[in-house]
């Protein structure tokens, strides 16, 4: 039987270097909230491909139209052959986004892509170059994604020159420090010094930051931002890639504000566990590029696609939005109760939106000082416990969990007594 240090001694050897992994061990097979090593161990999976498993890993019915789809054909390029299924995702989540206008989808491969393509169209539309976007965001490791995103090491380091007429402004927070009128002012300050409004052609943002530390945006604050937009002529973007497809208890998480924007990136879950991703928005904004101006060989592959549609039917069916809820109130509990309990001043603040629900790491409750060390040990000893977990934030100090949303509560409970008891063994 090959072992775990067998696997790894392979890959040091033949995979890039530059591709950094957390675990320790080499996956075989993974069923909805569990994931088993080759040396037959068990996991209980709070990352979830890093938000890729919303209905948990190889549900039946993702499994049975990929397999259907297979016995059709699995590769024409739907810019040279169209089929059937690009044309009913579309149609499935024009029907789903917010917004009371005609709207029109299109698809890629990669997260990354979509927020590429999203930017296209936003500087087609507009015939503005300059882009907005928010500190702690996070949008791609692509040359566009790394300009829009934040974090420098080990992201951006050593990758310059980046893409010209992005601005970076504060991203409301308060448990950070940043108020509503801090980003607001932020803006104010960069179209007095850097950018004016006739150069801006788009604000991209998250409704919650993923990689920035599960940061919810401000409700208020981000009416402003659909006014200011509305006013100027400008697209406002929201990546939903990882917020998106019922993570937040709703199908997209800009729901939850009463918030419609002109175009959303969506992934990662979308796919059932393959590579698929899109722009859903505007009619008019989406159409203002030509024939041809848009596109990709593997875009809207028709697996892909076909796995998306068995995803929003397990969506539907099985009532995955109002679990979400569920879910994430039982974990919300459990961690407000951390961060309350006086012999756990490590945890400063647990915050959640549906079923994104983080905890921060601290040096003290009273400074709020990261300590991203604490936050990288309580992972690893969690990992060795059988419970997988994933940082966030710009010090690495924010546990962020995604479980499934098809994940059994007991098997909720176990994670979160591996990880009560991980912060307990690191302190």
């Amino acid at each position: 039987m090959n072992t775990n240090n067998d696997f790894d001694r392979r890959r040091a050897k033949a995979v890039a270097r530059a591709i950094a992994y957390t675990s320790t061990f080499t996956a075989q097979r993974a069923e909805n909230t569990e994931v088993w090593d080759v040396e037959g161990k068990r996991y209980i999976d709070f990352c979830g491909g890093i938000g890729c498993q919303n209905i948990g890993h190889r549900h039946p019915r993702v499994l049975a139209a990929i397999e259907n789809q297979l016995g059709l054909l699995t590769h024409t390029c739907f810019q040279i052959v169209p089929y059937e299924s690009y044309i009913s995702l579309a149609e499935r989540i024009n029907a789903l986004a917010p917004g009371d206008f005609e709207k029109k989808s299109l698809f890629f491969s990669s997260g990354g892509e979509a927020v590429e393509n999203s930017i296209k169209i936003a500087r087609y539309y507009t015939r503005k170059p300059a882009i907005i976007t928010f500190t702690n965001g996070y949008h791609g490791r692509s040359y566009m994604g790394m300009g829009l995103s934040a974090r420098m090491t080990p992201f951006k380091i050593g990758f310059r020159p980046f893409p010209t007429e992005i601005y970076r402004v504060p991203f409301p927070d308060d448990y950070h420090r940043v108020s509503r009128d801090d980003a607001i002012r932020g803006i104010e300050s960069l179209l007095r010094c850097d950018a004016d409004v006739d150069s801006i052609g788009a604000v991209i943002f998250e409704p919650v930051q993923g990689e920035g530390g599960y940061n919810i945006i401000d409700r208020e604050f981000l009416h402003w931002l659909r006014d200011f937009c509305d006013q100027n002529n400008i697209v406002l973007i929201a990546d939903e890639i990882q917020t998106g497809c019922g993570r937040s208890g709703k199908m997209f998480a800009c729901e939850h504000f009463d918030v419609a924007p002109d175009l959303i990136c969506i992934g990662k879950s979308m796919g059932g566990g393959l590579p698929l991703s899109g722009v859903v928005g505007r009619a008019d904004i989406i159409d203002s590029v030509p024939p041809g101006g848009l596109g990709g060989t593997f875009g809207g592959n028709p697996l892909g696609c076909a796995a998306a549609l068995a995803v929003l039917d397990v969506i539907e069916e099985e009532n995955l939005l109002e679990r979400g809820i569920k879910i994430g109130a039982r974990i919300g509990e459990r961690f407000s109760a951390l961060a309350k309990d006086a012999d756990l001043p490590c945890i400063g603040d647990a915050r959640s939106l549906g079923a994104m629900n983080a905890i921060e790491i601290v040096k003290d409750r009273a400074s709020r000082k990261p300590d991203g060390d604490l936050a990288a040990a309580i992972i690893a000893r969690a990992l060795v416990k059988g419970l997988i977990l994933i940082g966030a934030g710009p010090a690495r100090n924010v546990i962020r969990v995604l479980v499934p949303l098809t994940a059994p509560f007991d098997q909720i409970d176990e994670g979160l007594d591996i990880l009560e008891a991980s912060i307990k063994y690191c302190l």
